[in-house]
């Protein structure tokens, strides 16, 4: 698999690479995935998109040796522009695929810089909705403190867990979905660090709303219908702010969205022309 590093201060970002196409898309995975996790669609697209995905901080290949936990979205882009460099005649006209977390980060990047995007691909995306819990845990001093408290003391979480679990407050897939992170000492050291070093990506969706109908930018949002961790209710809430430039398209299936099986729908999403 063709993989590369770019030096960030004392940090290595891995990205991978994909295709020959005269545009870059540059893809942006999900929480605990990696850049391999596109590696499906190269076949599909390569001759006309040459896909760039990257390991965010403590994801993948990528080194993370800050001493801060904080990743400055304008570092990204940065970043972005300077791989971009490397691909003569491609530096602009970016189209940009995020999946769940990495949803978050391309709307994020949309935000900073709408000229450079001529189309968004969002995959059951975090970032239109603002988690109170995400935000005390990673935007608070005190909030964070306590995360990085209860990461390693679980005790009281699990038993929260269970109990909404049992009189019915929590989702049963919501529940094993959040015990699948917590159960293990290593899995809940990496929810941590994982969660508090991307704090800085909070897209203003106001901003972007405006942004994508000044610019009519293209956007095709791709939802689960059984979907209990990011609900295909706030991608239809953003499709009214952004209309008549989006479409949103449900899929038989829960949040695990970024799957060969669904190759077909990400193509016909990355090509489909909006009105």
């Amino acid at each position: 698999m063709p993989g590369n590093f770019i030096t960030f201060r004392s940090s290595r970002l891995h990205y991978s690479c994909w295709g020959t196409g005269d545009r870059i898309l540059f893809a942006f995975h999900g929480y605990g995935e990696a850049a391999t996790s596109f590696a499906f669609l190269a076949e599909a697209v390569g001759r006309d998109l040459t896909i760039v995905a990257l390991d965010m901080p403590f994801h993948g290949e990528t080194d993370w040796k800050e001493p801060e936990l904080f990743f400055n979205p304008h570092d990204l882009m940065a970043l972005l522009a300077a791989i971009a460099s490397g691909f003569p005649g491609k530096e602009l006209g970016w189209w940009l695929l995020g999946y769940s977390m990495g949803g978050r980060v391309a709307l994020q990047l949309l935000e900073l810089a709408p000229e450079r995007v001529e189309r968004l691909v969002l995959l059951a995306p975090d970032g239109l909705f603002v988690n109170p819990w995400y935000w005390l845990a990673t935007r608070t001093v005190a909030g964070n403190r306590f995360f990085r408290w209860t990461m390693k003391n679980p005790g009281w979480l699990f038993l929260l867990l269970r109990t909404g679990n049992r009189l019915g407050l929590v989702n049963p897939s919501l529940f094993k979905f959040a015990a699948h992170y917590i159960d293990d000492d290593a899995a809940r050291q990496a929810l941590y660090t994982r969660w508090t070093v991307m704090r800085g990506f909070r897209p203003r969706l106001g901003l972007i709303a405006g942004s994508i109908r000044e610019r009519q930018t293209p956007v095709v949002l791709l939802y689960g219908s059984y979907d209990r961790v990011i609900r295909p209710a706030r991608g239809k809430r953003f499709r009214l702010r952004i209309a008549p430039n989006a479409q949103l398209t449900l899929l038989p299936a829960g949040h695990q969205l970024l799957q060969p099986k669904f190759m077909e729908v990400i193509v016909n999403a990355l090509y489909l022309p909006i009105n």
